[in-house]
């Protein structure tokens, strides 16, 4: 097969659209696309037409088109699964992973679905069924049934035996699994290990009890930091009885962890799911408006603060020029200590201690931070207002003096905001994630406004007499 690497893979897809516009035989087409890997076809598929892609489908075999599927999502494979003739489609999903099989069946109209279905082995129907009875929330969904499965009673020759007609069907054999005569999981055999073990030894010898594990049920979020934990190959999936269901693949953690930071930025921006590039306006609208309403409402309110302040900065225009500098670290401030709350929050078991030690330590690292930034934004700006503003050394001083003490407290103020907003929306049972990404922009802006305008009031006003 040929070598992958990024820099020649688009010459890969422009080689593999040549072949399928040319006139090669089917057979020379066919052992020609044997060559290149799936990811490639693919990439390629996106690239042909329809008749194109039919055409590919004929000559490629089942098991090179199912890997090819294997690197598209769901709804681009079953859109090209709707383009192959039934039996072929049928053959194609059986050499699918049960999980990618159950997903892109599920996006392929009710009608075909069940003719596709019906021509499909008892084995992967009840597997594909097994698979699609659980939520999208739930890590069974994202199980395979590809692995090794033995029982612990056999002998170190029986389970080599029983290793090699399994792998006639199942290729995720670097890991062998082990149950006991009631099918519950008893742990798992490196294939090295058994490979080299010699027949007198007891494959219990063999067999490590103390293997990873989650259950079926289990929701994704609370079993994801566990997955991402472990660097097996697979880890066995088990149902409520402790009975080996299938496994989660290290591509299906990948896959979930990807998934999981692809909703988690949406959150972060307020939205409730992710979006795709075919989605309709209106689901896209209906996505995003509650938030943006909601921050309407506070850009509002944030523009009123200012208002407040006019007189202020009819006094002192100078002043405006460095807003976007409070606002700015303000927000930056408070989004660090969104996402390291948003993090540590993903531990269910977080103690009352632990959370003040939280908003403590996010504080300290806002004033400690401000302090340096604010200490550098005195010299910085009072020098700049002086030498290019021609400004009066005292007056210069005493505003940077001020845009450096605003600093420091809209800093340590949006720490705190970005670390107890997310907290208090966990207490309430509101999705930290979702709620607080949008709120703590907005209300940064707002602790940064009266701050930097309050003080310019209080110290260049009230105290220095400028104007």
């Amino acid at each position: 097969m040929n070598e992958i690497n990024n820099i020649d893979k688009p010459e890969y897809v422009e080689e593999i659209v040549k072949l399928i516009k040319g006139n090669d035989s089917p057979k020379t087409l066919s052992e020609k696309l044997s060559d290149y890997h799936g990811s490639d076809l693919a990439d390629a598929m996106e690239q042909l037409s329809a008749p194109e892609r039919k055409k590919l489908f004929r000559v490629c075999s089942p098991k090179l088109t199912a890997e090819a599927f294997e690197h598209l999502d769901e709804a681009a494979a079953g859109s090209y699964l709707e383009e192959i003739d039934i039996k072929r489609a049928a053959a194609v999903v059986s050499e699918l992973e049960t999980d990618t099989a159950a997903a892109v069946l599920h996006t392929v109209p009710k009608d075909k679905r069940l003719l596709i279905i019906d021509e499909l082995g008892e084995d992967i129907k009840g597997e594909i069924k097994l698979i699609a009875s659980f939520d999208e929330d739930e890590i069974g969904s994202k199980m395979t049934t590809n692995c090794i499965v033995i029982r612990e009673s056999l002998s170190v020759k029986e389970a080599m035996n029983e290793l090699v007609r399994q792998a006639e069907e199942n290729d995720n054999i670097s890991t062998i699994f082990v149950t006991d005569e009631n099918d519950e999981f008893y742990g798992a055999i490196d294939l090295k290990e058994l490979i080299t073990a010699r027949s007198s030894t007891s494959l219990s010898d063999l067999i490590a009890t103390s293997f990873p594990y989650v259950y079926a049920q289990e929701t994704i979020d609370d079993c994801i930091e566990k997955l991402k934990d472990y660097s097996e190959d697979s880890i066995p999936v088990l149902d409520n009885n402790s009975r080996l269901l299938g496994v989660i693949t290290a591509r299906s953690v990948i896959e979930v962890v990807d998934d999981e930071m692809g909703e988690d930025y949406a959150r972060l921006a307020g939205l409730t799911a992710e979006e795709d590039l075919n989605e309709p306006l209106r689901e896209s609208m209906k996505k995003r408006l509650p938030w943006l309403l909601v921050l309407l409402g506070l850009g509002m309110l944030v523009s009123s603060v200012v208002g407040v302040f006019e007189k202020v900065i009819a006094q002192l225009t100078i002043i405006m020029a460095f807003q976007s500098l409070i606002l700015d670290m303000a927000g930056n401030v408070g989004t660090q200590s969104l996402a390291v709350t948003i993090r540590v929050l993903m531990d269910e078991n977080l103690t009352v201690r632990q959370k003040v030690h939280l908003v403590t330590k996010e504080m300290r690292v806002g004033l400690c931070n401000g302090i340096l930034l604010g200490v550098i934004s005195f010299l910085f700006v009072g020098l700049y207002i002086h030498f290019f503003k021609h400004k009066a050394m005292g007056f210069a001083f005493a505003v940077s003096g001020c845009i450096g003490t605003s600093l420091i407290l809209a800093m340590l103020i949006s720490s705190a905001v970005g670390t107890l907003i997310p907290l208090f929306f966990k207490k309430i049972k509101i999705d930290p994630a979702v709620a607080s990404g949008p709120l703590i922009t907005t209300v940064n802006d707002l602790v940064a406004v009266v701050t930097y305008y309050g003080l310019s009031w209080l110290l260049l006003i009230g105290v220095f007499n400028f104007t």
